[in-house]
């Protein structure tokens, strides 16, 4: 029987389970220091003095680090925009600036935590404060205060479509609908904070055990820093306890590596710890972008879209990270998953003196499928036309031209998912097209009596989205699997090589369904050597769905090399081996034209709320996902995903309110900033797991921990609108935002 499909127990459920496993916060190795982190606290300044004397003379403290002592003082996932830490001494222009409140300043390493933090809290700064600017808006105009004074502008990245001929379709429209959308900002909020252990190990490697997102982009960045070669860096992931994309960018990694190294240069050699505290947390590490998007949409008396013009302003923050990344799927997704002949769109990345944005699961996607959703609703409304109907009218096919002048890969399944969705949450197909359910059938396909408080409505939202996997736009894509076959006559032990990132989703456990599958042994036969650079080659991030689908390849290419070499009476039989993608194309500069992507995952979504219109609170009753994986390997992860996501964009949509002023946080605590617990979670959610395999995907699988997440929103903000007939823009949907709305309070 295949392993491909059942859902095979979790490698690390015991450990997790019994708390036997380790995560780097729960490390330690003797005769271990640790360390704190001055932050700068404030959002736009100059430093013009550091002085640390009352922290050194402190007792206990072992060492204080400032700018002076990072050789290359700059980092950045894709530009090196940032200082590894900022403050006078460091020979990176404008290093001496502060441009968000979660800037690191200064590092104290101490005999025990409490030292450290008192240390920390001697050492004395002098600042020049510096306009501060948080608008995007504001901060795009030709005289704004400049965050990065040797780059001349704050909009730090651009992409434009332009795609037939939006002006003349306009003009012959039968209908045209306006939006201005925003989108929040949104806390990663994984159960670990950042955390991790910095040492030189027994071959003298500068080692860091931490969480992350890619081994080998965090070897890269530290030996940036640190001026060395990659491989007189180690970097080491044990468990790993949730990133969403949040583990991106640096938090600990390079100081880590740093303090460690520099008291080993003055003969200290001494393990160094760090755990961030949940504020710390919060404030240290990028967050969901916020957008803006204004945008209209025409189509004609028969419910086609005929043009589409946008302009897209994500919030960067202080710093790039992987702003031009998320942009520029934003960019492609902000059109939604329909096949328009004539399309606009203007996109900018701006800096401010926010906190970074970067990013998180969606990567542009759930902000484009936002107002993308919205306005084909709105259009439909318009148009007398059923809002699943006008979708399937509408719909990407196979051999559909994207915005960007060019098809979607093979195996394009979006109608289908639309159709399978919509079955369930009661549309019925009729001669004239798809119908939605009303009167006392509108919520029967959900099990759910109609209400008997007449200050309570229910309504029913649909919505749906494609979503990339992989890297896009040109990046580099590849990944590296190692596998040995060991044994005598028969097969008996399976040892497997990836670096690939296991941050909660159960990417291990599929390694291995994968790699017994391939050689054709039991699972219990294969071993992982995993997330190690000095035992792996690089198997690019966890992040774009792309994992399952470029581990699959890797190992599968693998296996079957160290197969060819076991019949070949080779003992033990050992290949590695490199899957390369097909190539994507960045943006044309001026028309947009682009191979994106080599792979998709397609998604659709209905939901059902109720609103108390008394007290402005919104609740999910009922949730249909109903998701394309191409092929389910293990389908109970494949679930678990499903709820996770689906649970996530719950609170983007309604909970999670992230509120910044002048720069500074407000919510830098679970007390204020508010995530789903067991109480506000959908009552329900049905997972529909569809199978139309990806052509390319191992064994047809398709990436699919984001896909779940884009719709929630949209679909929300309709099935709202549906039980109140008001249509909201923006969210999270408060009671404040929805009493507002429903013109109960002003606010």
């Amino acid at each position: 029987m295949s392993l491909i499909g059942q859902s095979v127990k979790r490698i690390d459920a015991v450990g997790k389970v019994t708390g036997k496993t380790l995560y780097p916060g729960d490390i330690n190795m003797p005769n271990q220091a640790y360390m704190k982190i001055l932050f700068a606290n404030r959002p736009h300044a100059i430093i013009r003095r550091i002085d640390t004397s009352k922290a050194e003379a402190l007792e206990g403290v072992i060492a204080v680090f400032t700018a002076k002592d990072v050789p290359v003082n700059e980092y950045g996932l894709g530009t090196p925009d940032q200082p590894v830490l900022c403050g006078p001494g460091s020979s990176k222009p404008f290093a001496d600036h502060v441009r968000f409140v979660g800037d690191q300043v200064a590092l104290v390493v101490a005999e025990s935590e409490e030292i450290a933090a008192r240390g920390r809290d001697l050492i004395e700064v002098e600042y020049e404060d510096l306009p501060v600017v948080t608008d995007p808006f504001e901060a795009m105009e030709a005289d704004a205060p400049l965050l990065h004074p040797d780059l001349g502008s704050n909009v730090f990245c651009r992409y434009r479509i332009r795609k037939g001929d939006v002006d003349a379709a306009f003009a012959e429209a039968a209908v045209v609908v306006e939006g201005e959308y925003h989108t929040p900002m949104q806390e990663h909020a994984y159960l670990q904070p950042e955390a991790g252990l910095g040492y030189i190990d027994e071959e003298g490697r500068v080692t860091v055990q931490v969480a992350g997102q890619w081994t080998h982009k965090d070897q890269e960045q530290i030996a940036h820093a640190l001026g060395l070669e990659k491989d007189q860096v180690r970097v080491i992931y044990p468990a790993i306890g949730g990133a969403f994309g949040g583990r991106e960018d640096m938090s600990v990694q390079i100081v880590l590596a740093l303090a460690a190294w520099r008291l080993w240069q003055r003969g200290i050699n001494r393990p160094v710890k760090i755990i961030w505290s949940r504020e710390e947390s919060i404030i240290g590490h990028h967050k969901r972008h916020a957008y803006h998007i204004r945008t209209r949409w025409a189509a004609n008396k028969d419910g086609k879209v005929t043009a589409a013009e946008v302009e897209v302003i994500a919030d960067g923050g202080a710093y790039s990270y992987t702003s031009p990344k998320v942009l520029g799927n934003a960019t492609l997704m902000c059109t939604g998953p329909y096949e328009i002949p004539n399309v606009k769109v203007d996109s900018y990345a701006v800096y401010t003196n926010n906190i970074p944005g970067g990013a998180f699961r969606g990567f542009g996607g759930p902000q484009g499928a936002f107002a993308a959703e919205v306005q084909m609703d709105r259009l439909a409304d318009a148009l007398g036309i059923d809002r699943v109907e006008i979708r399937m009218r509408n719909v990407l096919r196979e051999g559909s031209l994207l915005s960007v002048g060019t098809p979607l890969p093979k195996g394009v399944s979006m109608p289908q998912v639309i159709e399978k969705c919509a079955e369930a949450a009661g549309w019925r197909k009729s001669d004239n097209g798809w119908i939605a359910p009303s009167g006392d059938e509108k919520f029967r396909a959900f099990g759910i009596e109609p209400s008997s408080n007449p200050a309570v409505k229910r309504g029913i939202g649909f919505a749906c989205a494609f979503k990339n996997v992989g890297f896009s736009f040109g990046a580099p894509e590849h990944c590296y699997a190692t596998v040995e076959l060991h044994g005598k006559a028969e097969i008996e032990r399976v040892v497997v090589h990836h670096a690939g990132a296991d941050v909660g989703q159960g990417a291990h456990t599929v390694f291995a369904q994968m790699a017994a599958e391939a050689v054709g042994v039991p699972v219990e036969c294969v071993e992982l050597i995993v997330s190690d650079t000095a035992y792996t080659g690089n198997s690019g991030s966890a992040s774009a769905s792309r994992m399952t689908f470029m581990a699959g390849n890797a190992i599968r290419g693998a296996a079957q090399a160290a197969l060819e070499k076991w019949r070949n009476e080779e003992r033990p039989a050992t290949a590695e081996y490199k899957y390369v993608p097909p190539r994507t194309t960045p943006y044309d500069p001026e028309t947009g034209k682009s191979e994106p992507n080599f792979a998709y995952g397609y998604v659709a979504q209905a939901v059902v709320v109720e609103v108390d219109t008394e007290t402005g609170h919104v609740r999910i009753l009922d949730v249909i996902s109903a998701d394309d994986v191409g092929r389910a390997v293990n389908p109970q992860q494949v679930q678990g995903q499903i709820e996770g996501a689906v649970v996530q964009a719950a609170g983007y949509a309604i909970l999670e309110n992230f509120v910044q002023e002048g720069g500074y946080v407000k919510t830098q605590h679970f007390s204020t900033y508010l995530i789903p617990t067991v109480l506000d979670v959908p009552e329900r959610v049905q997972s529909l797991i569809l199978e139309y395999p990806d052509p390319i995907g191992p064994w047809g699988a398709r990436g699919m921990a984001e896909m779940p997440f884009l719709p929630l929103a949209p679909a929300v903000i309709a099935a709202v609108q549906d039980a109140t007939g008001v249509w909201f823009n923006r969210f999270p949907l408060t009671p404040e935002r929805v009493l507002a709305g429903l013109g109960k309070i002003s606010v």
